[in-house]
């Protein structure tokens, strides 16, 4: 196959400018890091159409973190959302998803677009708003959207390939409590249902790649049969998408076309390893970005921590990409400060599995911690935070005092660090 200008072609010819670029931030070799992104192990979002910083997202990387934003039909306040997102960049989200499905679809994604990271949308969810149901949704609808979002600057697509005939027969053959709880997996089933046809993303899966590798743009295989409960987790229908995923990922590194996949859905703790590995093996690899998963489902009002929970559990095992899981999850929209305390969740979450890769600029992190905490220096102390403002703000709720109000004067650090020699063994800042 000869493949168009994409960013993997340029990879197998050399080290282009993003690879140089990312490979600086993630201390790689930027040779091997350009082999990364060719053998599809490193997705980098970055549409041509729209400059912005770049997100490396995949092996020996650090763990990153993506940020849903988007109106819905019931709420629909396209300022708010501009200030959610600014809120997410701002507590150090990597990437921005728009899921808007309420007011002007094409100007609220223009002013996501607007800012300074990548971008994915869902391009069925305006393909069913402008058809007015996702049963009068046909192939050459969807594909309009595809190339329309394409050409406004998204960087990276969820497109549900893997909801076909077969994983419809396996939720049939198998049924679960939740049934499909993915917005875009319940379209494409009541679309086949509706027309009898194969999904159209399935079936012209090599005209989709050929959209793609058009405005070099990363295909999201999306997970529309991920469980909602726990009590689904086990159940047929995950697994049959997970062999179809497989095969598309492998198409789309062929026609050079960036890919990673999603998943895995609610799954109890134990069960996070276990799909974690099956997704990457089936994918030779490819960059794996979850929402949670959530390991319980009686925690509305905690779904943040519950998703941190089961995202660095995930990371731990091979996850690459986490998606921020709202306090409101389940239960509302997101306002700006859910959307503040799910992204710092988030990020705890994937600091905790960056560790787990050695990275080097991580765990200087913690080192410079736990130096900090030694001398009790405060400030030090917050520039190492992952949430800076929130830790001074509760250390000075007390007034300023040089060690905790926990503790006061029978504070252990104060009372025998000089006591104690310092290990020897620092890795090099």
């Amino acid at each position: 196959m000869v493949l168009m200008h994409t960013l993997i072609s340029a990879c197998l010819r050399g080290v282009p400018p993003e690879v140089e670029t990312i490979a600086r931030e993630e201390d790689l070799p930027p040779h091997a890091a350009a082999r990364a992104v060719a053998r599809g192990r490193i997705v980098i979002p970055a549409n041509p159409a729209r400059p912005h910083r770049l997100c490396a997202i995949g092996e020996g990387c650090r763990v990153r973190v993506n940020v849903n934003v988007g109106t819905s039909g019931t709420r629909c306040d396209e300022d708010l959302e501009a200030e959610k997102a600014k809120a997410a960049l701002r507590e150090g989200a990597d990437a921005l998803m728009d899921l808007s499905t309420g007011g002007d679809l094409v100007r609220i994604r223009q002013r996501i677009l607007e800012l300074d990271a990548p971008v994915g949308t869902v391009p069925v969810y305006e393909a069913v708003r402008r058809a007015g149901s996702a049963a009068d949704v046909d192939a050459d609808l969807l594909f309009k959207v595809i190339r329309e979002h394409c050409r406004q600057g998204v960087d990276f697509l969820t497109l549900h390939c893997g909801v076909n005939r077969d994983a419809l027969a396996s939720l049939k053959a198998d049924p679960r409590t939740m049934g499909v709880v993915s917005r875009g997996g319940a379209f494409h089933v009541a679309m086949m249902a509706a027309t009898g046809e194969e999904n159209p993303l399935y079936a012209e899966y090599d005209y989709l790649l050929e959209i793609l590798s058009e405005h070099n743009v990363v295909v999201s295989l999306g997970d529309g049969m991920r469980p909602g409960a726990l009590v689904d987790a086990g159940r047929l229908a995950k697994s049959t998408e997970y062999l179809a995923l497989g095969h598309l990922a492998k198409r789309a590194l062929a026609a050079g076309v960036q890919r990673m996949i999603e998943g895995p859905g609610h799954i109890p703790a134990d069960q996070i390893g276990y799909n974690v590995r099956m997704i990457k093996e089936l994918t030779d690899g490819a960059p794996l970005y979850l929402l949670g998963p959530l390991v319980t489902d009686v925690a509305p009002g905690y779904d943040h921590v519950v998703g941190a929970i089961g995202g660095a559990i995930a990371c731990m095992n091979g996850a690459d990409f986490l998606c921020m899981v709202s306090p409101s999850e389940h239960l509302a929209l997101p306002d700006v400060r859910d959307i503040v305390e799910g992204t710092r969740a988030a990020k705890i979450a994937a600091h905790v599995g960056s560790l787990s890769r050695a990275a080097a600029h991580t765990k200087n992190r913690e080192i410079r911690m736990a130096e900090a905490r030694r001398a009790l220096d405060w400030e030090k102390q917050f520039e190492a935070a992952l949430a800076p403002e929130e830790a001074r703000r509760l250390h000075e709720r007390d007034g300023d005092l040089e060690t905790c109000s926990m503790c006061g004067d029978l504070c252990a650090v104060k009372m025998v660090r000089d006591l104690l020699p310092v290990p020897e063994e620092r890795m090099e800042p």
